[in-house]
């Protein structure tokens, strides 16, 4: 079955730290640039970083990480597991959010745009006390 699974979610305080994990299964996991997104309640969602994965063009393990993350949460992938981690540190309450992962209709990143990715999980929470 072609899907994306997440998990590692779970209640923190604030300056901890977690580790999501996107456990892929059904397609070639190397043939696609992987996201993660997340979305507060009331907020639109936000894409948060993202690997390429791109022999073609050179752009393998190439990570992207969104601005307010950045410093904090760091995107790494196992070819032989075929996961991707969303490693997060120094977590704040603002980071409070479903997050989940996305597959691109691509091999590298090409942002966040909705029509990029064509394959979704369904989430895992991550809730950051005060």
């Amino acid at each position: 079955e072609v899907q994306l699974v997440e998990s590692g979610g779970g209640l923190v305080q604030a300056g901890g730290s977690l580790r999501l994990s996107c456990a892929t299964s059904g397609f070639t996991f190397a043939d696609y640039a992987i996201g993660w997104f997340r979305q507060a309640p009331g907020k639109d969602r936000e894409g948060v970083a993202c690997i390429s994965s791109s022999v073609e063009i050179g752009t393998i393990g190439r990570t992207y990480l969104a601005d307010s993350v950045k410093g904090r949460f760091t995107i790494s992938s196992d070819n032989a597991e075929k996961t991707v981690y969303l490693q997060m540190s120094t977590l704040k309450p603002e980071d409070t959010a479903l997050y989940y992962c996305a597959r691109t209709r691509r091999q590298y990143c090409a942002g966040y745009g909705p029509t990029e990715y064509d394959l979704w999980g369904s989430g895992t929470q991550v809730t950051v006390a005060s």
